[in-house]
């Protein structure tokens, strides 16, 4: 089972999440998931839109409550 680590990025607009998403993601090692949290409604289509062009899979999204969530497995060694 893969490792999972937890990013925050609630109250933040776009194009933070993404950036921050980013960052995160070139820290940590192929296999690992990212679970970000966010409040903005762009990152559903920001952040898989980024994974595509990144290489990394987006594994779920969607929301809970008044937050969203974005599930990524990083593919990079």
């Amino acid at each position: 089972m893969s490792e999972r680590q937890h990013l925050d990025a609630r109250r933040l607009l776009c194009p933070m999440p993404v950036i921050k998403t980013q960052n995160r993601i070139a820290e940590l090692l192929a296999g690992t998931e990212l679970e970000v949290l966010c409040t903005d409604p762009g990152v559903l289509h920001d952040i898989p839109a980024w994974c595509r062009v990144n290489g990394h899979e987006v594994v779920d999204s969607g929301r809970r409550g008044n937050e969203i969530y974005v599930l990524i497995r990083v593919q990079h060694g």
